[in-house]
């Protein structure tokens, strides 16, 4: 027992009662009598979340973001008052829109001002960080929030809060207590955590059920599209199954996860920005959608209007996206995994057309092999240039078993997916969101989730700019945490140039080359991480230098020191890249 029981111990208390291993901190004025407390927890040998210094906010939340996505564990997240939650910046989108569970805290400015309690306002910048609402700050974003105004109740509103994001869908949550709570002097509670497991997961009801597997006997090109299912492992296992029983093939349209096996005969391709018709999609009767936001993109991409749609997920409704629609037959808010061992146990009582699904196995194999083919020959050796396929296929000569990408690609998203083909659950992740910066806390989480695995980061230059780098690799070396970033770097923001590419293809920014993308002058990247790190920092320009460099590099993070490769793709302004950009243009406006 601790000799000063205050709110801040049980708050801590709760985190360790939760399972909650990390707290990623940056610490402030307001968290006085937390510090207090981590400092007699660990005099007293008294077992508490490790604290993990976070120079940034950004990369604080990031790193707890990805430890949940590799283990499903919520960790937590300290700030410092409204500004430190204002830092969190585009972490919090991405862990909202990446359904992650977190739980963040922020002290607040104390509420007294002449000593009539302990923490009462004694620095002036208690009168500046005071603000009228600061959960509002965030509250677009987070599936609960609260103010802890007692000590008496700590525990519970903690627990309430963690009961909250792991429930699906799942997300950040975001707590926040004035200095003079927070010193608060209490008696210790005692939580039976049994009492606050999250909702359990929904199912489909057996009519669901029922209709589903009507239309799908009856249907003779089927499809199944899903984007995040592969968050859970045993998902995917049911997802094979399912998917043989019909030889149905499988798209996986912005996946975060490996959602189904690269290398299986049904696995028909990625899709993410590309600005044409799918084939297949537009020639299916029935199409299956799990776990997935943007199943297709409408506006150029999208299945036949007398095609039937059902939509099964964790949030069907979107809540967070106030322009969604995908007109389907029944939508149903059920846990992918639980609803695909409901179709795959109903299968064993149906009499199915083997004839018909073996021919359709055929099919679909040779697409299969086909795309395969086209994505070999983009990966050829150049002696002038390294391609992003060429650079993502020396990559997966690197990847084992034992090893976790971490994509946010951007530009190269839908190419680092088809050409480091991942087979195996959890073998890649991306952040599900669309703020740039997640890759580098990420790759620390993720490592710090998995010790005896090896991460990969595969980063834009720009993202690897927002990552915030210094403090990254700053990080890695104190929480020994090694991990290989690898920059695709084209030197510039391609994806504006795109996107203006796509809606004005023949306007005056394309007639006079005006994007204001271009990062020139170029700045050392991987210097930045041996700067702040002691990186193992290396500029690959050349093919012929690149495998050799991939060797080192990956022997260094073996060996226990981060390293960083810039690798110099074609610029954004290159004849190979205005090319390709005249390619997407052509097939937009086609």
């Amino acid at each position: 027992m601790l000799s000063k029981y205050t709110a801040s111990t049980a708050f801590l208390e709760a985190l360790q009662e939760a399972g909650v291993s990390y707290i990623f901190a940056n610490l402030g004025s307001d968290h006085p009598a937390m510090i207090e407390s981590l400092a007699e927890a660990r005099k007293e040998n008294i077992k508490l979340p490790e604290v993990i210094i976070c120079p940034h906010e950004m990369v604080a939340l990031s790193a707890a973001n990805g430890y949940a996505q590799i283990t499903g564990k919520p960790q937590a997240v300290v700030v410092h008052v409204e500004c430190g939650t204002q830092n969190l910046g585009g972490a919090i989108h991405n862990a909202a829109k990446g359904r992650v569970p977190v739980l963040i805290f922020a002290g607040s400015s104390p509420y007294t001002q002449e000593g009539e309690l302990t923490g009462s306002r004694n620095e002036f910048i208690h009168w500046i960080q005071d603000v009228a609402d600061q959960r509002g700050i965030i509250r677009g974003y987070t599936k609960y929030d609260n103010e802890i105004r007692s000590g008496k109740n700590v525990k519970q509103l903690v627990h309430r809060a963690l009961q909250f994001a792991q429930s699906e869908p799942k997300g950040p949550v975001y707590l926040m207590g004035p200095r003079e709570v927070m010193e608060e002097e209490t008696k210790p509670v005692s939580i039976n955590t049994d009492l606050w497991e999250p909702i359990a997961p929904m199912a489909l009801p057996p009519q669901g059920i029922h209709d589903i597997l009507n239309d799908l006997i009856k249907a003779e090109k089927p499809l199944i599209i899903t984007s995040y299912l592969g968050r859970n492992s045993e998902a995917v296992k049911e997802l094979v199954q399912f998917s043989e029983t019909f030889s149905i093939p499988v798209i996986e349209s912005v996946p975060n996860y490996m959602n189904f096996p690269s290398n299986h005969p049904m696995h028909c391709g990625y899709q993410w920005n590309s600005p044409e018709q799918n084939e297949m999609l537009r020639n299916a009767d029935f199409v299956l959608v799990l776990d997935s936001d943007v199943p297709w993109i409408p506006l150029v991409n999208k299945p036949s209007d007398n095609c039937i749609v059902y939509y099964i997920d964790t949030d069907p409704l979107k809540q967070q996206m106030p322009l969604w629609y995908i007109p389907s037959k029944r939508f149903f808010r059920a846990d992918a995994h639980i609803a695909l061992q409901q179709l795959n146990e109903s299968l064993k009582h149906k009499v199915l057309d083997e004839r018909a699904i073996s021919m359709r196995h055929d099919i679909i194999s040779k697409i299969h092999h086909q795309l395969r083919t086209e994505w070999n020959e983009n990966e050829q050796y150049r002696e002038d240039i390294i391609s992003p396929e060429y650079l993502t296929a020396c990559v997966r000569e690197i990847v084992d078993e034992n090893t976790i990408i971490m994509n946010e690609g951007i530009s190269n998203y839908e190419t680092i997916y088809k050409h480091i083909q991942a087979n195996r659950p959890g073998s890649i992740v991306g952040s599900g969101g669309g703020s740039l910066g997640w890759n580098g806390g990420a790759a620390i989480g993720a490592k710090l989730a998995s010790k005896d695995q090896t991460v990969i980061s595969l980063t834009g230059d720009g993202s690897y700019l927002f990552s915030l780098p210094s403090t990254v690799h700053w990080m890695a070396r104190k929480y020994d945490s090694p991990f290989l970033t690898i920059i695709y770097n084209n030197r510039g923001w391609k994806s504006p140039k795109l996107s203006t590419l796509g809606v004005h293809p023949n306007g005056i920014a394309n007639q006079t080359n005006q994007f204001w993308v271009d990062m020139d002058p170029h700045a050392d990247l991987a210097k930045i991480a041996e700067a702040a790190g002691g990186a193992f920092a290396q500029t690959v320009k050349k093919p012929s230098e690149l495998k050799g460099t991939l060797k080192n590099a990956i022997d260094a993070v073996k060996e226990g020191r981060a390293a960083v490769l810039d690798v110099y793709l074609p610029a954004i302004n290159s004849a190979k890249e205005e090319q390709s950009s005249i390619q997407a243009v052509q097939l937009s406006s086609t």
